[in-house]
């Protein structure tokens, strides 16, 4: 995680956006105590939202922690998928 100020932030602008999206960070912009905004790229933010949805229902959540109690136990098997 990357932190910087405003001011930084506008003098090199590219450097700390092209950091954000080559190395998947995620850029903290401080505006003062208590106060900013968090800037990520277009993928981390895609993968967070799917993460939420998944996480948005009990049903969901309980499929996927019997997912990896199997996983984990060794009690899975593989599947070949088709073309």
């Amino acid at each position: 995680m990357l932190t910087t100020t405003l001011s930084d932030f506008r003098k090199d602008i590219k450097h700390y956006i092209d950091n954000v999206i080559e190395n998947f960070e995620t850029l903290i912009i401080n505006r003062g105590k208590d106060s900013g905004i968090v800037v990520m790229s277009l993928d981390e933010y895609n993968s967070l939202r799917a993460n939420q949805h998944e996480l948005s229902s009990s049903k969901n959540e309980k499929r996927l922690d019997s997912a990896i109690e199997k996983l984990q136990s060794g009690n899975s098997f593989e599947k070949e998928l088709l073309d």
